[in-house]
């Protein structure tokens, strides 16, 4: 049986905050538990919920120190078993006992090192020895460095492969040289620019990409964009270099959590069956409540997402006088930029009944709004790792996105003479380009009625499950366990 340990900073459902946390628990429950061990460690944070920690077992302690700043500190273990998973909790009230996961980098800096640390540290302790151990973002990235350097000489350690996910390049736990050595305990010869120097600093997933036997990200075509000096965050031509062990692995969504058929937030369930008649009922229950004027005809297109020009809210803002023709409402629900928000309110006050902007988030609105809208707007500049095109084919909402990432991967766009395609898409960041996909979607919206039902119930039953993501996994971690 292969031993698979996944060591990452954020898991469902103890603590949340981005894709990884997703991932971190779908392999383990999709992996075949016949063929595979798998055991995930996290942070014991004060903030998981009572309902589970309460349960959470004492297992061992033992203390580390890594470097200069981390000294002699207690490592406590704990254990909890959840659907045939064990996960194990390191103990720190010093660097896990804050009211969120993140916080003010040169803390977030501290303890990450340490986490990284201990989660091999504990290997031996809990007799567990992985023939991978799967490493997320920045947060771990030291994992597969330490591996191929400090502990690379004992006879426990030898031989165990990694595998970086990296769900967010842009974000890459950097700090000053002294700063890093002095969190990890890394020699000076690491520091050097094929290795872990990046612009006179040091970055931790550098190294781990350095490092790892793979690399991976969360889209086929975000694997291609990363390697390019537009979107490779200055790391690109280490990319490149590493592209043999580069894979891009499209991410999933849990079928479950996401179900209109038995969705609790939305007015009125439905399925593949009567979905055409029950989105109608929703959009007039969700124009109400959100004071737009109360015309099922009107083509109704919503945004959730967070407001920054990443995100391509600038372009969103800047073609609103050609979204907005009298035949279209747009809602948009989130927060972000201040600037934005700003504008977004002003646009309402000026297009009452026609725009709803929500400056905040709501799991039961956004869940009304990818019930009720007839379309989901999209416009990310990059979007490693989406989900919510994938949340709003599941409803039934046509997407409209712009080609890039995991957006790219999973919505191919409608071709109307052989009546195939998910979604619109657009290629360039332009406000123009942006409101003429919108316009396209509303023009099949309402000439081609037969043919956009068609496309919604293409949208709810294809297969965006996790499980095409796991089989991938698996696939790697079989290969990295053979050589």
């Amino acid at each position: 049986m292969k031993k698979i340990f996944i060591v990452a900073s954020e898991c469902l459902p103890f603590v949340k905050t981005g894709i990884a946390a997703d991932m971190a628990a779908a392999l383990p429950r999709g992996l075949d538990p016949q063929k595979y061990d798998v055991r995930v460690a996290l942070p014991f944070y004060s903030c998981i919920p009572a309902h589970f920690s309460k349960d959470f077992k004492y297992a061992a302690h033992f203390y580390l120190s890594t470097g200069e700043s981390i000294n002699n500190e207690y490592v406590g273990i704990t254990t909890y078993e959840r659907g045939g998973i064990k996960y194990y909790f390191i103990d720190n009230k010093r660097f896990f006992g804050g009211p969120r996961p993140y916080g003010e980098i040169r803390a977030d800096l501290e303890k990450f090192c340490f986490f990284s640390k201990a989660a091999l540290s504990l290997l031996p302790v809990i007799n567990f020895r992985p023939d991978v151990i799967h490493c997320h973002d920045w947060q771990t990235a030291a994992i597969p460095v330490y591996l191929k350097t400090e502990f690379a000489d004992g006879e426990f350690y030898r031989g165990i492969k990694s595998v970086l996910t990296v769900h967010n390049l842009a974000n890459q736990g950097t700090a000053d040289i002294k700063t890093i050595r002095d969190l990890t305990g890394f020699s000076p010869e690491l520091f050097v620019p094929d290795k872990l120097e990046f612009n006179g600093r040091a970055s931790l997933l550098k190294g781990g990409i350095v490092y790892a036997d793979a690399v991976t990200t969360d889209s086929r075509a975000h694997a291609d964009e990363i390697q390019t000096p537009e979107m490779g965050e200055g790391l690109d031509g280490l990319i490149r270099t590493r592209g043999d062990v580069l894979r891009g692995i499209t991410v999933g969504l849990d079928h479950d959590l996401f179900d209109p058929s038995t969705d609790e937030n939305i007015f009125v369930k439905y399925n593949v069956n009567d979905f055409w008649a029950r989105k109608w009922e929703n959009k007039a229950l969700l124009q109400r409540q959100l004071g737009l004027e109360e015309d099922r005809s009107k083509f109704l297109v919503g945004v959730v997402s967070r407001l920054t020009n990443q995100k391509g809210i600038d372009m969103l803002e800047d073609a609103l006088g050609e979204i907005l023709d009298g035949f279209t409402q747009l809602v948009v629900i989130g927060t972000g930029d201040r600037r934005h928000e700003d504008i977004l309110k002003e646009a309402e006050w000026n297009n009452r009944g026609s725009l709803s902007a929500n400056i905040y988030y709501s799991r039961e609105l956004s869940h009304r709004l990818y019930a009720g809208a007839d379309a989901l707007l999209v416009p990310s500049r990059s979007e490693p790792s989406g989900l919510t095109q994938l949340v709003a084919m599941r409803y039934g909402t046509v997407p409209i996105v712009r080609e890039t990432g995991s957006l790219k991967d999973t919505v191919p766009p409608f071709n109307e003479y052989e009546n195939e395609g998910l979604g619109f898409s657009f290629l360039n960041c332009s406000p123009h380009e942006l409101a003429d996909a919108v316009a396209y979607a509303r023009r099949v919206y309402f000439d081609m009625p037969i043919i956009w039902q068609q496309m919604m119930l293409r949208d709810m039953t294809a297969d965006w499950s996790w499980k095409g993501c796991v089989e991938e996994y698996g696939e790697i971690y079989d290969v990295l366990c053979e050589n």
